[in-house]
């Protein structure tokens, strides 16, 4: 399987889109700051992610989801966890 997933980071809600083969221990990676676009917003915590049989798949839902129609349709996805995030 092949993971694409959206991290958060907890400091000032910068959100980061990837994907990967082992999801666990890539999110481990940007938390320990091996990552070069995510280091300087430790720490990250796991949001949201789906799951792909294909390689390709991945790769390409992630190019999407870095799209301004990919964000739309996150902030549609993730619309209450969004939400609760103002209070």
């Amino acid at each position: 399987m092949f993971y694409v997933y959206i991290l958060q980071s907890i400091n000032n809600n910068n959100f980061y889109v990837g994907y990967t083969k082992d999801l666990k221990r890539r999110i481990k990676e940007h938390n320990q700051g091996l990552n070069k676009s995510t280091k300087l917003y430790l720490p990250w915590k796991l949001i949201y992610y789906e799951a792909c049989l294909d390689k390709d798949d991945a790769k390409r839902r992630e190019h999407y989801l870095k799209t301004t129609q990919g964000r739309r349709l996150l902030k549609r996805r993730l619309k209450e966890y969004l939400y609760k995030l103002k209070d």
